[in-house]
């Protein structure tokens, strides 16, 4: 049984428990929202991160081949469309991280305008960065799952077992586009 029935059949179940309250909750739209949120806060978002970081630099200390690629960006869309654009090209995120330069972060994100990389901008012009650019990663998991959910969809209109069965096992296997961010911080 795939996660989403899993987690149709728990909400289902708790329908049932609590009776006419909750008889405006669809349990499988429940179970689709959960999916898309699978990160409910930052902490579960750096705690997936520093995983992949801690096996990224594993492998790398065991083979100098395997590094990882870090793409710039100082934009929440921009860091979106470029994990998007390599997660279609490669199937995969893994070992891709999103790099935020200090002088990227003073020239395009200051309150105060364009600054030299001098340590002049706010002390949370990085974090909001961060806290931007996960939340646009975040999206991008919601839209492609949207589509999943709705092959499910059409699968089942169509009395389609089989791609009802693959559709379903794309989202049980969902690669997210949440990667790591490597932030040059130290003077922000």
């Amino acid at each position: 049984m795939s996660s989403l029935n899993k987690d149709i059949e728990t909400v289902a179940a708790l329908k049932e428990t609590y009776g006419s309250a909750w008889n405006a909750i669809n349990p499988e739209y429940a179970a689709r929202m959960r999916a898309q949120n699978k990160f409910k806060t930052g902490l579960d978002i750096a705690k997936y991160t520093a995983a992949i970081m801690r096996k990224d630099m594993e492998r790398y200390d065991n083979d100098s081949s395997q590094y990882t690629q870090s793409l710039g960006c100082w934009h929440g869309f921009i860091g979106q469309q470029k994990m998007i654009s390599i997660k279609k090209h490669f199937n995969s995120t893994d070992r891709k991280y999103l790099y935020l330069s200090g002088w990227m972060v003073a020239a395009l994100r200051s309150e105060f305008g364009p600054l030299p990389d001098q340590s002049m901008h706010e002390k949370t012009s990085v974090a909001s960065l961060i806290e931007e650019l996960y939340t646009f990663l975040r999206q991008a998991d919601a839209r492609e799952l949207g589509g999943l959910f709705r092959e499910v969809d059409a699968a089942r209109k169509a009395g389609d077992s089989a791609a009802e069965a693959a559709a379903q096992e794309k989202i049980d296997n969902h690669i997210t586009h949440v990667v790591p961010i490597i932030a040059d911080i130290d003077a922000g």
